[in-house]
């Protein structure tokens, strides 16, 4: 008999610990280029965490080395939840201006969140996002905030005729320059959070089948050029240890 052929193993997928320190690796390196010394911020915070963390339980005569143990978590503690506030600045700032940057942070929002990308949108690029929570519907623009009005007024229209009896929200994101009137993008998400709980699951539901409805009725044009990048979501991740 000839012998079997050898069977091409599968590529070998990194461990969840390893794959957790990698993406860990790769959110500081992103955070660094624009937050040169995130590095001395880090250790300043497990310094001082270790300092307070094992001290006051020496204080109250705890052994050394638990007191230590702790001081160490504390310290670790502190300085991820550091990283995990200025790695989302960071992101923000790299992504502020591009297109597509306003639904990137949109999917930032916890569950209970439906996030439709680019439902609406004009030849200068002009786009509009829609996002379904315990608000109700949000209808978010960006691009220029003039060109907008009318976009944002055409999409209110059609909504309101399938759900008349859910409050729709309309934002208009600011660029690097913050026009008046506008929302910065890194406020974005919790601006939107603070609209109020006017839904719940149930109405969400019947909300989102209807809206089902509205988009299968619109007419199939191309998206508008440019990145609409979805990933933030994956850095708040990587910094949760998910």
């Amino acid at each position: 008999m000839a012998k079997s052929e050898k069977v091409a193993k599968p590529p070998k997928q990194k461990k969840p610990k390893k794959r957790r320190i990698a993406q860990l690796k790769q959110s500081f390196q992103m955070t660094r280029k624009s937050d040169p010394k995130i590095g001395l911020v880090l250790l300043l915070w497990f310094a001082i965490g270790l300092v307070l963390g094992g001290g006051l339980l020496l204080l109250v005569g705890i052994h050394w080395i638990f007191a230590l143990v702790s001081g160490f978590l504390t310290g670790t503690l502190a300085a991820l939840l550091v990283f995990g506030r200025r790695a989302q600045r960071a992101a923000f700032s790299q992504m502020e201006g591009q297109p597509g940057a306003a639904a990137a942070a949109l999917t930032m929002l916890r569950r209970g969140w439906k996030t439709d990308p680019a439902i609406a949108f004009n030849r200068n690029q002009d786009v509009v996002h829609r996002v379904v929570g315990p608000p109700g519907i949000v209808l978010v623009g960006e691009g220029n905030p003039h060109r907008l009005k009318s976009l944002l007024a055409s999409e209110r229209r059609k909504h309101e005729r399938v759900v008349s009896d859910t409050p729709i929200h309309e934002v208009v994101v600011g660029g690097p320059d913050r026009p008046e009137g506008t929302v910065p993008l890194p406020r974005l998400v919790k601006h939107v959070s603070k609209l109020g709980r006017n839904i719940k699951g149930p109405q969400m539901s019947e909300v989102l089948s209807r809206l089902r409805a509205l988009d299968a009725n619109r007419s199939t044009v191309p998206l508008p050029k440019g990145p609409i990048p979805t990933n933030l979501r994956g850095s708040r991740q990587n910094l949760r240890g998910r």
